[in-house]
């Protein structure tokens, strides 16, 4: 059984390996005991589709880099994850995004000269194998079982919303929306020194408002409008974080702001 080659592996994926009913046939899924395996992580990946779900527990940023991609923060510093439980399950009411849910699940090109996608899982998960309790991966007759066919297709309504995100990125990058964020809170018991918060962008709200009428009209047809509305909306919950982080002791040593000139 051998792993599908992969030089570099998505966030919590350690090894990837095809699913197949000659390999894996008896193979069951089993529930993760608590999602610890992203228990320090502080960034999650979103999809355009879970903005409006994802904005009333998280911020909703864009990375830094030069194919900018939206994320959901669960904290503001690495290694800080505010709705972890102690228990490592989620706190209760908080949306989870897709991307955790779909783990270790993944569709995967294994021929990179091909468009063909594979059902793939990560073995070292722990929760895909030969156990006597769980969902069965494959029938008798060695076909996809209902369980495994749930899966295929969450994945692949995944990649769909995937490329509906490169499409609202591709546009924010054409209209020139995205800019540098930056943000500096203080605590009461340290006015002096802000944490300031750098090393993502967001949405230019007055290049936003500048767009001609016809293509304004055109993003508030398309939905582009709501989800960008969506971002916006969900900065205000940085300070929310941070409250958090302060209240779980997780707030490093503040760094104090650059002046402006």
């Amino acid at each position: 059984m051998a792993s599908a080659p992969q030089p570099q592996l998505p966030l919590f994926y350690k090894d990837l390996m095809p699913l197949n009913s000659r390999d894996h046939a008896g193979w069951k899924s089993k529930a993760f005991d608590d999602i610890e395996f992203f228990a320090s992580t502080h960034a999650i990946p979103l999809t355009v589709d879970e903005f409006v779900d994802a904005q009333r527990n998280y911020p909703i940023v864009f990375t830094a880099n030069d194919n900018p991609l939206p994320i959901a923060l669960f904290g503001l510093n690495e290694g800080v994850n505010t709705f972890i439980k102690e228990d490592g399950k989620l706190e209760d009411n908080v949306y989870l995004p897709a991307y955790v849910r779909r783990y270790p699940f993944i569709l995967a090109r294994l021929n990179q000269e091909s468009e063909d996608l594979s059902l793939c899982f990560d073995p070292s998960a722990g929760v895909v194998g030969e156990f006597d309790q769980g969902n069965d991966l494959f029938t008798g007759e060695g076909q996809a079982s209902e369980f495994t066919n749930s899966i295929l297709e969450f994945c692949r309504r995944f990649e769909e919303s995937g490329h509906r995100t490169r499409n609202l990125i591709e546009q924010l990058v054409k209209h020139d929306l995205l800019m540098d964020g930056e943000i500096a809170i203080t605590r009461n018991d340290n006015p002096d020194r802000p944490f300031v918060y750098r090393g993502f962008k967001m949405v230019d709200e007055q290049k936003l408002r500048d767009l001609p009428t016809e293509v304004l009209e055109e993003m508030s047809k398309n939905g582009m409008l709501m989800i960008i509305h969506a971002h916006l909306f969900s900065l205000n919950l940085m300070r929310i974080i941070f409250a958090r982080q302060s209240a779980q002791g997780k707030v490093p040593e503040p760094v104090m702001a650059e002046p402006t000139t």
